[in-house]
């Protein structure tokens, strides 16, 4: 787990942006210290927050305490914990930095950020797995680096039946993990010569009434 960065800001100010009736089911995947989840709860939504990290969801059950809100913190695996259940906003700030060595799975804080070789190991499974657990006009809200294809995301839950678009863009200086990584994601084709920021993005999905 780590403190919420600008990733987190970009999500936060696409979910100020997004209606959200009084008692609506939010879910916040790869909720970290619980911030985007508590932002939901103080607009009255119900919120359910999930994480893999045990230091994360006693990060964010004691920040619900303090905060005097009400949050569901359940550890687990993406969306296993909530096999079966329905929302009407999604939030979903996963891992999504190209990592070299793909074959050996992230382990300890890595896990927050690292996502194989294409950065895309979390962001398909929620492309694919996020749809089924849409309301009718439910809301999916995902943000992630222009390093690991936006385009394809937004493509693979059009694919999905979902109306998709990235809605928020935001360049930032490279973090420590990227910067020990410019030439390798220079190599891969993956970063141009003359780049050196990064782009974050939320991609808004929204599944027809």
């Amino acid at each position: 787990m780590y403190a919420p960065q600008e990733d987190t800001e970009l999500l936060a100010a696409a979910l100020a942006d997004e209606p959200l009736a009084p008692g609506a089911a939010v879910l916040d995947v790869g909720t970290g210290s619980g911030a985007l989840a508590l932002t939901a709860a103080r607009r009255g939504a119900r919120v359910t927050a999930v994480d893999v990290s045990r230091r994360a969801v006693y990060a964010a059950r004691l920040n619900a305490l303090r905060a005097g809100l009400p949050l569901e913190v359940v550890r687990g695996n993406l969306f296993e914990p909530v096999r079966g259940r329905s929302f009407d906003l999604v939030l979903a700030n996963p891992p999504y930095v190209p990592a070299p060595g793909a074959h050996r799975p992230p382990r300890g804080a890595a896990r927050a950020w690292d996502a194989g070789g294409d950065g895309r190991l979390v962001l398909d499974r929620i492309c694919h797995e996020a749809p089924g657990l849409l309301r009718p006009g439910g809301v999916l809200l995902l943000v992630q680096s222009a390093l690991s294809d936006p385009g394809l995301t937004v493509d693979c839950l059009r694919s999905a039946g979902l109306k998709s678009a990235v809605t928020q863009r935001q360049r930032i200086a490279f973090g420590p993990v990227l910067r020990t990584r410019v030439e390798w994601l220079r190599e891969r084709g993956l970063l141009s010569p003359d780049e050196n920021d990064e782009e974050l993005v939320v991609v808004r999905a929204e599944q027809p009434v």
